[in-house]
């Protein structure tokens, strides 16, 4: 087969769920696929960062000037090589030109636009209404992320679902056990927290149910006598001023930190150093979060709600996220019950191993040879 890709996303998206996404399936595929041969769009001036084998060349798309990434990717790739067998956007579809002679494939992370539209930009939910129909009515097959998504997807636009297929995503391999105490220093180093923590990471959208979060933490707080801080870690977007006010107005914001975005090196730090990691989510086509804390070993709280479950197994603790009460006690066992605690380390480490890259990019090879009628 002769595949093309949009891999824009893998540098200008990096950092987001899509991003790290796109990325890792460039680069096992790179790993795994002999075979096939690649066509990659890129940013102008920007290769993939890791050294491709011969059966991949690149074709540069040019940079466009726009503020937002969506918009960005919205306009497509320009496909002349007659050649190709299948086109894949791994954006969510956008960007999937309406004029190509081959199979197309895209990825659909979650239809969460649909289902929650007040939690996304007005920006991005104007072009997911505008394009996504028209882009599902032309693709060929769906990958996307989650059984919980495939079934909403099939069921929102009536997509058969024989044609759309379940790729798992997985914890980077820069998220590992480290030493928690070294970790804990370099945090303190560098973003001046001395104090254990808790950890939330993930967006600060209002599907993340941060403020639900924040006031566990203050539950929290007139029960553990210990020093403790809650972090939330992510870039300071328009919700921020609404979660800072929530902590003022609860008197605990001396105790939440915003440190703002976290470079991707410094992830694995913080998941090391957290003595838990909550993800009180309301809504989520995966969330990758849970995993990464997993793989770093630190115990795990989790929403019930839409695909984590099915994400996270057993290996964590599951709470509705609109039981606030119940946030606040499990938070509180798991410091408390260092037994509980050892458990959930031990099997967040063996569930989150189960899920890799590779086993990724071969499911999307499968997929493609799928939809191209390959055996």
């Amino acid at each position: 087969m002769k595949i093309a890709i949009d891999g824009r996303a893998a540098k200008w998206y990096r950092g987001t769920g899509i991003g790290t996404y796109t990325y890792q399936l460039i680069n096992n595929l790179n790993q795994i696929d002999f075979l096939n041969q690649y066509l990659l769009f890129m940013p102008q001036h920007a290769p993939f960062e890791r050294q491709l084998r011969d059966n991949f060349n690149t074709s540069y798309s040019l940079d466009n000037n726009k503020d937002n990434f969506w918009e960005e990717v919205r306009i497509p790739n320009i496909l002349s090589d007659n050649e190709i067998d299948i086109y894949h956007v791994p954006q969510n579809g956008v960007g999937l030109s309406q004029n190509i002679h081959c199979a197309s494939m895209i990825t659909l992370h979650d239809i969460i636009p649909l289902r929650m539209p007040e939690t996304v930009s007005n920006r991005y939910l104007k072009i997911f209404n505008e394009d996504i129909p028209k882009i599902i009515e032309k693709c060929n097959g769906i990958i996307t992320v989650s059984e919980f998504s495939k079934n909403d997807i099939a069921k929102e636009f009536n997509f058969p679902k024989e044609k759309i297929f379940v790729t798992h995503l997985a914890a980077e391999d820069i998220y590992r056990p480290l030493n928690k105490i070294e970790c804990k220093n370099l945090i303190n180093k560098k973003y001046g927290v001395c104090s254990d923590f808790i950890l939330y990471v993930g967006g600060f959208s209002p599907r993340k149910n941060i403020l639900g979060l924040i006031e566990a933490f203050s539950i929290l707080l007139k029960h553990y006598k210990k020093d403790i801080k809650l972090i939330i870690t992510g870039k300071h977007g328009i919700s921020y001023e609404k979660y800072k006010k929530r902590a003022e107005d609860l008197k605990i914001l001396s105790h939440v930190i915003f440190p703002g975005f976290i470079p991707l090196e410094d992830m694995p730090l913080f998941y090391n150093a957290s003595k838990v990691f909550v993800y009180p989510s309301f809504y989520e086509g995966f969330g990758l979060p849970p995993l990464e804390a997993m793989a770093c070993g630190t115990p795990v709280i989790a929403s019930s709600e839409t695909s984590v479950p099915e994400v996270v197994g057993d290996a964590a603790l599951h709470v509705n996220p609109n039981n606030i009460l119940k946030i606040y006690e499990l938070m509180l066992s798991i410091l408390e019950d260092r037994a509980l605690s050892l458990s959930l380390i031990n099997k967040g480490l063996i569930h989150s191993s189960k899920f890799n890259w590779k086993k990724t990019a071969y499911d999307t090879v499968d997929a493609y040879k799928s939809i191209c009628n390959i055996i």
